[in-house]
């Protein structure tokens, strides 16, 4: 049995409980029409700094000793977590630095600057960002706060499942995004014996290679869903989505984008691309429900640069509407 259980995950709850907000849950009739079931849009990108990603950073915060907290944090990260963790630890006090890599996008580093942590740039990459990463470690003495191989993590990022058990109770399919895996597996978690869907991008498929190995496995991830870029599937991720029973999807870079503009258009949802891929999976026929169902895809992130949205939503326009 995997390390993380559903009373962690209530224990999340309670550590965080009131310092974040309780995202709301939108329905669409119009993506319920497409897949033949009653469908919900569990809406993320309104958590603060506009992702779920400060659930699991606060709930690691809270787990620190006073001691592990005077050394400081360090974390690593495309753009999410990294604004995550640099917002949380400015709540706490705690002096952050980030690991990024150059080619992230410009506006999540100077988020992430603006919080008041430090980013270090000197990788590449995402694969060498993680050397990087324990070099700083070994230098600094820093804490990591692990974007997703953490139980800590994980447990915080179940506190999505919670909500939405509660406020869609009779849901029996949960899509969501995946990058390195701490989201989709906090919810398999929470919601223990609902059918969880794990979409990833087809050029960034950490996690679907993972379940195959059954252990974590190195890609170079490509997509222009950039929160979803992990360079492999965490080892805890794989094993708890594995003893739950995660399926695993791919999605076009076409499909991808058509969420995102079925997102804008339709659900007047803001979204960052990989925000868009558990809707893009449903639109895209990927994931088979029976008529009269419920189902909550996870819209997971909003931190998009003005650039990408408008090539996105200008090209092809015009393709959902009505």
């Amino acid at each position: 049995m995997a390390e993380v259980t559903h009373d962690d995950v209530f224990a999340a709850r309670e550590a965080i409980s009131g310092r974040l907000h309780r995202t709301p849950m939108l329905s669409s009739a119009t993506l319920g029409e497409r897949v033949g079931a009653g469908v919900h849009l569990k809406a993320e990108l309104f958590q603060r700094t506009g992702s779920f990603k400060p659930r699991g950073v606060l709930t690691k915060l809270a787990s620190l000793s006073t001691e592990e907290k005077r050394r400081g944090v360090i974390g690593i990260s495309a753009g999410n977590h990294a604004q995550a963790l640099a917002y949380c630890a400015a709540l706490e006090g705690l002096d952050a630095r980030l690991v990024m890599w150059r080619g992230a996008s410009p506006q999540k580093i100077e988020a992430t600057r603006a919080y008041g942590a430090e980013v270090d740039l000197e990788a590449d990459g995402p694969g060498t960002a993680f050397e990087r990463l324990h070099e700083l470690i070994e230098e600094t003495g820093r804490v990591l706060v692990h974007p997703f191989d953490d139980p800590r993590t994980i447990s915080g990022q179940g506190t999505v499942g919670l909500e939405v058990l509660e406020d869609a109770p009779d849901a029996s399919v949960i899509v969501v995004p995946v990058g390195g895996g701490g989201l989709v597996s906090g919810i398999a978690v929470a919601a223990a014996g609902r059918r969880v869907v794990a979409v990833e991008p087809v050029g960034s498929d950490a996690l679907h290679r993972g379940l195959e190995a059954g252990e974590p496995v190195s890609v170079e991830p490509k997509s222009v869903a950039d929160g979803l870029n992990a360079p492999f599937a965490g080892k805890l991720p794989i094993a708890l989505c594995r003893e739950h029973g995660v399926e695993s999807v791919l999605v076009s870079e076409d499909e991808l984008t058509d969420g995102m503009r079925f997102l804008y258009g339709r659900a007047k949802l803001a979204c960052e691309p990989a925000g868009a891929a558990a809707v893009a999976a449903l639109l895209a026929g990927k994931i088979p429900v029976e008529r009269g169902e419920t189902v909550v895809a996870v819209v997971s992130g909003g931190n998009v640069t003005a650039e990408i949205a408008s090539a996105i939503l200008s090209s092809n326009e015009g393709r959902h509407s009505s």
